[in-house]
């Protein structure tokens, strides 16, 4: 097995169980449809998901994330070569994981009739739609998953208990930062999807929005550089260009969403 497979195998069963919860809870007549626990079971699946993609990727590394992937690029950590064929795993993973959901699910298709629940299985959407805003909880949930990642790789678990804790973390972000964009924190995870919804022939399907796309990309990555390069300044007294691009790029974003705010 080399890094590209194992990271498309993690990647799809990311997907496979997170879309597949995101399509269980919302898609009309699922038994596991249900209004007053969609999001409590939603971040728990994706927990869960993460918990059993890393486990499928353990070859790898696990990234299962271009956010996790770039983010250790910044720090020195993986080759750029390597980092392109982790991202090319990652999106092949990805895009299959949606053509199973899309086959899995396809006679609620046509019995759900709102356009924005059928592009909520693939892609997220923000519940307040203010641009600046939206890039910064992306970033913010970014860097708390980044961050929380390196102060787990210096604790000691019992063997094979790390992938159980990283989806603890994940969960942990989903039920206090994500009611916001729906914490995508994972570019592969949002504009694959979105796309394949752009290109699967889902009935009634409406718009993919991808105006929206770029947000739940730019935001995952700065916030994955940024997650890694302060926890290295502060803990590893290390420091590079990327800490302080990273940094700035936040501080910037912060100002304009607080003028936005004001607007």
């Amino acid at each position: 097995m080399n890094e590209l497979l194992s990271e498309a195998i993690g990647t799809f069963v990311l997907i496979l169980f997170g879309c597949g919860v995101n399509a269980g809870t919302s898609l009309k007549n699922s038994y596991s449809k249900k209004e007053s626990n969609s999001w409590t079971v939603g971040t728990l699946g994706w927990g869960l998901a993460v918990t059993l993609g890393v486990y499928a990727s353990q070859y790898s590394g696990a990234h299962i994330n271009p956010a996790v992937t770039f983010g250790l690029l910044s720090s020195g950590d993986i080759e750029l070569t390597k980092a392109f064929q982790y991202l090319i795993g990652q999106s092949i993973g990805a895009f299959l994981a949606c053509v199973i959901i899309y086959l899995h699910y396809l006679p609620h298709w046509s019995k759900t009739n709102d356009k924005k629940v059928k592009l909520g299985v693939f892609a997220t959407s923000p519940s307040i739609s203010s641009r600046w805003a939206n890039l910064n909880s992306e970033i913010l949930g970014t860097f708390a998953l980044l961050f929380g990642l390196k102060f787990i790789g210096i604790n000691e678990f019992a063997q094979g208990l790390n992938p159980i804790v990283v989806g603890c973390l994940v969960c942990a972000i989903g039920i206090s930062l994500g009611g916001t964009t729906g914490y995508a924190i994972n570019p592969v995870r949002d504009f694959i999807p979105r796309l394949s919804h752009y290109i699967l022939p889902i009935p009634g399907k409406g718009d993919s929005n991808f105006g929206y796309s770029w947000i739940p990309v730019i935001g995952p990555l700065t916030g994955g550089v940024l997650g890694v390069t302060v926890y290295e300044f502060l803990f590893e007294n290390i420091e590079n260009i990327y800490l302080y691009l990273s940094v700035g790029i936040f501080l910037l974003v912060s100002t304009l969403s607080i003028i936005e705010s004001k607007n």
